[in-house]
């Protein structure tokens, strides 16, 4: 499978988690980093599906980068949620993992993009 249908599916299933997150914050009361989670999380899939229907090499490698921003950043809510004891160190750690393959996958195909 094509590098850019894998980031395609696993950005989709982690941003399907993300929202689960968002909901259990919400429920706890939890709005304004929830928030901030809920839109990185969920713009990784969405700049890689527009990324596809990019007009150059250049365009592509714009928005890969861009979304690559996006993981690092949902990376950074998760650690913070974590650390403030709003979400357990086992549902971090199973979003960071999820983020580490999608970073990886995504640092690959910006570098393979030039």
């Amino acid at each position: 499978m094509e590098k850019e249908k894998v980031i395609e599916n696993k950005s989709y299933d982690f941003a399907k988690r993300i929202i689960k997150v968002y909901r259990y914050l919400t429920d706890k009361k939890e709005f304004v980093l929830s928030k901030q989670l809920l839109k990185s999380g969920t713009s990784i899939g969405t700049n890689v599906v527009e990324g596809q229907y990019s007009i150059s090499k250049k365009d592509f490698k714009n928005k890969m980068s861009i979304v690559l921003k996006e993981a690092v950043e949902s990376r950074y809510w998760i650690n913070l949620l974590k650390d403030s004891d709003y979400i357990s160190e086992m549902q971090a750690n199973s979003l960071l993992q999820d983020l580490k393959d999608i970073i990886k996958i995504l640092t690959k195909i910006v570098k393979n993009a030039s």
